[in-house]
């Protein structure tokens, strides 16, 4: 499954915020140096949907604070929002 995220680098902390023009909007302490950002994205998302690292991906928008994701696994919708709430 696809998500479309709005990365805020350089937040006082990591946190989903909400959403913004149909894309998940989070904040991320990371600065957006050397990928660090990406890194944490990654790290934050598979933490809170309860997936490998490995299952998580940014598959468009490396460079961007628009940025697609793409989460393989098996998990319904309903799920799925449930663990980003």
């Amino acid at each position: 499954m696809r998500i479309a995220v709005h990365v805020q680098p350089n937040a006082s902390r990591t946190e989903i915020s909400g959403v913004v023009e149909g894309a998940l909007k989070i904040r991320l302490h990371a600065p957006p140096v050397d990928g660090k950002a990406n890194e944490a994205l990654i790290n934050f998302m598979a933490e809170r949907l309860k997936v490998a690292k490995r299952d998580v991906d940014v598959c468009r928008g490396h460079g961007s604070r628009q940025k697609v994701l793409e989460v393989r696994t098996e998990m319904a919708i309903d799920q799925l929002e449930a663990l980003l709430r």
